[in-house]
């Protein structure tokens, strides 16, 4: 049953499983543990609709890149399924086999472990039982860029979707306006033993559980982690450590304009970058959106524009194309927009202020930055299209300075695809949570969404964290009924 904790806190004496955060990885895993017999309390910061009071508490600042933090997420009941544009990629095997650069190795288990939960995050999401994750266009014929290949949910908006599951499934309390503000740490047994929520007027109780599972978000999963004073005083949190380390975001990277040869197809092309690609150039993957405008005229066709295209050609070793400049004649300008990996960076981090928000708990810092290997990942992607566009006659490529020149300053935007403040890994070395997604040194906390991510990929988020939540769900559901001997 959905309560509001902000008139009712009648709470269990204790639960088998306290949830934070009712996004899509928290009902996913709400619904399907009290389905399998039990006891659940799903708790949910934000009310039924949006609310400028609950979203005033995703406040903080940002240094580095902007990012637009307080804007891209979404403090209510559903989280940001509520604004999601329902377009669903999973990961490939080469996501989980190849290591980012640097220190950081990637994924500590295989492409196997999410691979057999694919159907069911499909159904959850709304998407035909066998459904084929078709192209929407033909690749280019180099090798490196295949047609991206995705699904498109309604989409799914889990708060209006779930209404019924999570008002009526036997077992589970649904508390909304109940803000965790604290989680109570026993060092001698490993465990939490209590979070702490509170209403808007800073009621506070107890909620008592055998497992705990924090599914806030990325900058929230990570400050709830580095606001517990107890998880800090065993060692369990480090504010230096790599607890809010690594966060990654997908990179909108405005790459330039182009030019069709003909009007034959003006269709929108969406390519991948191919594991060939990322072999051959040692970079990031990367999604790359060719669209028309539908007013030609705000780039125009100067004289500028084709002499800029003319030296670039030149430069790329393709000058046999600089006569193709001379005799077409222009059907429509177009602007190519990504979506490329942004590899794990120690630098790029989320901590806490000094500031406390009016709930007492610590405002956060997102600090996003990139690294070289992001800038040249950017640049083997842009230069290499332009190629392809150029070798195909499909017709050419105007890049932005700044995708390959690496010393002028990147024009971007954020995705709102916040991943990896709590990666997983093999040891808590180069991570936070293993690779049941349980925070190292603890016997009872886990964590789920997309915080976890080793990598990012450059595929979007959802469907991913969904296979995980589900795989989640049957390991803790397994777990329990081992150690308490049920048959539930």
């Amino acid at each position: 049953m959905i309560k509001d904790y902000q008139q009712q806190k009648t709470l269990r004496d204790g639960y088998d499983f306290c949830i934070i955060g009712a996004g899509p990885a928290g009902i996913t895993l709400a619904l399907r543990l009290a389905a399998a017999g039990w006891n659940v309390m799903l708790a949910e910061g934000g009310g039924h609709e949006y609310s400028p009071h609950s979203q005033g508490l995703y406040q903080c600042t940002s240094t580095g890149l902007e990012l637009y933090a307080e804007e891209t997420r979404l403090r209510y009941l559903g989280g940001t399924s509520n604004h999601w544009a329902g377009r669903c990629r999973p990961f490939t095997p080469s996501d989980f086999a190849i290591a980012p650069p640097g220190d950081l190795p990637g994924w500590p288990i295989p492409y196997s472990e999410i691979e057999g939960y694919l159907a069911a995050a499909m159904e959850i999401v709304d998407l035909p039982s066998g459904a084929a994750f078709h192209a929407m266009n033909t690749g280019l014929s180099g090798g490196e860029f295949e047609p991206d290949r995705f699904l498109l949910s309604p989409p799914t908006r889990f708060a209006q979707k779930y209404a019924t599951a999570l008002n009526e499934t036997a077992g589970l309390d649904v508390f909304i306006n109940c803000n965790c503000v604290d989680l109570e740490f026993d060092k001698a047994s490993g465990q939490v033993m209590a979070a702490v929520v509170s209403d808007y007027d800073r009621h506070r109780q107890r909620v008592q559980a055998r497992h705990f599972i924090l599914a806030t978000g990325a900058i929230e999963n990570a400050r709830q982690l580095l606001n517990s004073e107890t998880l800090l005083a065993a060692g369990i949190v480090d504010k230096q450590g790599l607890t809010g380390c690594c966060f990654m975001e997908h990179l909108n990277i405005d790459m330039g304009t182009f030019i069709l040869k003909s009007d034959q197809d003006k269709e929108m092309r969406q390519y991948y970058t191919t594991d060939a690609f990322v072999a051959e150039y040692q970079a990031g993957k990367g999604n790359v959106t060719a669209a028309l405008l539908s007013d030609v005229q705000t780039y125009g066709r100067t004289a500028e524009v084709k002499h800029f295209l003319e030296n670039l050609a030149c430069d790329m070793g393709v000058a046999s194309k600089i006569e193709f400049f001379a005799k077409f004649s222009c059907p429509g300008d177009g602007v190519i927009g990504t979506m490329i990996e942004q590899f794990p960076n120690r630098q790029s981090r989320i901590s806490l202020l000094d500031e406390k928000d009016e709930l007492g708990v610590a405002k956060v810092n997102v600090n996003w930055a990139l690294s070289d290997t992001d800038r040249h990942t950017i640049k083997c992607i842009g230069t290499e299209l332009a190629k392809q566009f150029a070798d195909m006659d499909l017709g050419y490529v105007k890049l932005n300075d700044f995708v390959y020149d690496t010393s002028v300053p990147l024009k971007m935007a954020p995705h709102a695809h916040h991943m990896g403040t709590t990666r997983m890994a093999a040891s808590p070395e180069f991570g936070v949570v293993d690779a049941d997604c349980k925070v190292f040194g603890t016997q009872n906390l886990y964590i789920a969404g997309s915080s976890i991510f080793a990598k990012g990929g450059a595929s979007n988020p959802t469907m991913p964290l969904l296979q995980f939540a589900v795989r989640l769900a049957d390991h803790l559901n397994e777990k329990l009924k081992s150690a308490t001997g049920a048959t539930v």
